[in-house]
């Protein structure tokens, strides 16, 4: 439970209701989807509520996660340098909300839930905003319409559609998974009618909304990959997807988060890119940087896998694991020496050579563009075990790896590095490229067909027996 503590409030565990799926919004790909009501609604009167994980963080841009705009209309949510700014107005009037709070976490989902009612006397109730399940009150910016302001939203026509992921293909686009969006029309609701405080951890987690929709409300789960935009709940009316398609379903969702590419790894933030929903690392210039996992392995078996997707210069990619100490400390898989000269925090599969950099004295397999490099850790017994393809795994120069021999370590590179242990990818030149498969989403162009023992995530090859994607349903019972 070490990684469930430390991610409390962030709706990383269910008991009793499940959300199956999220929408993957990469902005690369100008992925965003519209709701356009033939029939007016409440223009006083609204709540939206859904589920979150930024992927990528960029502090020099207005990112729209929900709601319309036009020159004189606009109730949306947004980022601006990782606060949170809400809009509303009308006719060239606008007010603002925007949060002294930043909200930079890339590890897993946030709650946020605007609730808007413009009837109100007091100013402080007319626009509320929830992040997980507590109330905001602290603004840099605190503006509220007037009294029985009418707001932009709420109007028919294709001048005024609800969206979500951007404004259009251009501009004010959002990197992450949206789960569970609700657009009430007509009634204000709080927090604790989408979500519900664990009662055993404390953490804030969803729960199946009761209410009303009103005439324009709607409701996507997106859990018909064949239609990714249906709205069965208040207009009925499907959104429509733009530049999306059924590969941008994801299992990454509040109740089963899993783990992807940490955004905010301080090499990651100055030399490489995160992108793809945090499963693509990319180089943006020449020099050696480390990616880590948002997920940090305690105890327990666990599988990824990893593809090269570039040749780069000279080809510098290593896949591998780092240790990380007491003070959650990550050390960097950029490897000074190999075959025994190496760190001993670390080991990683070079892609050039097939060198195992680290203490051990081993040597594996080179792997080139479109290889799949499987990682089996086995934090119990302190080894990992890397296999190509759907190849042998690799051994120690006399025996054959073997994740399946347990205790033994037979063939397993030894990471007898203390507390934790964090999957890692490291690139080095500009157009250097790997992608990750954690099992909730993967950009890999490969099938996916594959789970693990307990039916959670997909994966390109069958993972081995005992060994799991490293999401938080699996961290509850075996992390």
């Amino acid at each position: 439970m070490a990684f469930l503590t430390k991610a409390a409030n962030r709706g990383s565990i269910a008991t009793g209701y499940d959300i199956e799926n999220s929408l993957k919004f990469e902005p690369d790909n100008s992925e965003y989807l519209s709701i356009t009501n033939t029939s007016a609604g409440n223009r006083r009167t609204a709540t939206y509520s859904f589920w979150l994980k930024r992927t990528e963080l960029d502090a020099s841009s207005y990112m729209q996660v929900a709601g319309l705009f036009t020159t004189s209309e606009t109730t949306r949510f947004m980022f601006y340098q990782d606060h949170i700014m809400l809009e509303n107005g009308n006719g060239g009037t606008r007010k603002r909300l925007t949060t002294n709070a930043v909200y930079r976490d890339t590890s897993a989902f946030y709650h946020f839930v605007v609730a808007i009612d413009t009837t109100q006397s007091t100013a402080a109730n007319r626009v509320k905003l929830y992040v997980n399940g507590v109330q905001e009150t602290s603004f840099s910016t605190e503006e509220y319409p007037d009294q029985n302001f009418d707001l932009s939203i709420g109007q028919s026509g294709t001048n005024f559609p609800w969206r979500y992921g951007g404004y259009d293909a251009t501009y004010y686009k959002i990197a992450g998974y949206l789960a569970e969006a609700h657009y009430i029309d007509g009634t204000q609701y709080a927090a604790s009618d989408f979500g519900e405080f664990d009662e055993d951890s404390g953490i804030w987690k969803p729960k199946q909304f009761t209410g009303n929709y009103g005439t324009q409300g709607s409701y996507l789960n997106f859990s018909d990959a064949s239609n990714l935009g249906a709205n069965p709940k208040g207009s009925d009316i499907d959104a429509v997807l733009n530049n999306i398609t059924s590969a941008d379903q994801a299992l990454d969702t509040p109740t089963n988060n899993f783990c992807t590419l940490l955004a905010t790894s301080p090499s990651a933030s100055y030399y490489k890119r995160v992108k793809d929903g945090g499963t693509s690392y990319q180089s943006v210039t020449n020099a050696w940087a480390s990616c880590w996992s948002t997920i940090p392995l305690y105890s327990g078996k666990w599988y990824a896998e990893f593809k090269r997707t570039s040749a780069g210069t000279g080809g510098n990619i290593f896949v591998g694991a780092g240790g990380i100490d007491e003070n959650l400390y990550y050390y960097n898989i950029i490897f000074v020496g190999h075959n025994g000269t190496g760190t001993t925090f670390s080991v990683g599969l070079y892609s050039l050579n097939g060198d195992f950099y680290s203490g051990s004295g081993v040597t594996g397999s080179s792997y080139a563009t479109g290889d799949i490099i499987c990682l089996a850790v086995d934090q119990d017994n302190g080894a990992i075990y890397f296999r190509k393809n759907n190849n042998a795994w690799m051994g120690d120069g006399t025996n054959a790896g073997n994740p399946a021999s347990g205790a033994s370590r037979t063939g397993a590179q030894i990471i007898d590095w203390g507390t934790a242990t964090n999957i890692a990818i490291a690139n080095y030149a500009n157009t250097d490229e790997t992608e990750a498969n954690y099992g909730g989403y993967s950009c890999m162009s490969n099938s996916r067909t594959y789970t693990d023992d307990n039916g959670y995530g997909l994966f390109v090859f069958e993972p081995p027996t005992g060994y799991l994607a490293i999401c938080s349903k699996n961290l509850a019972e075996y992390g």
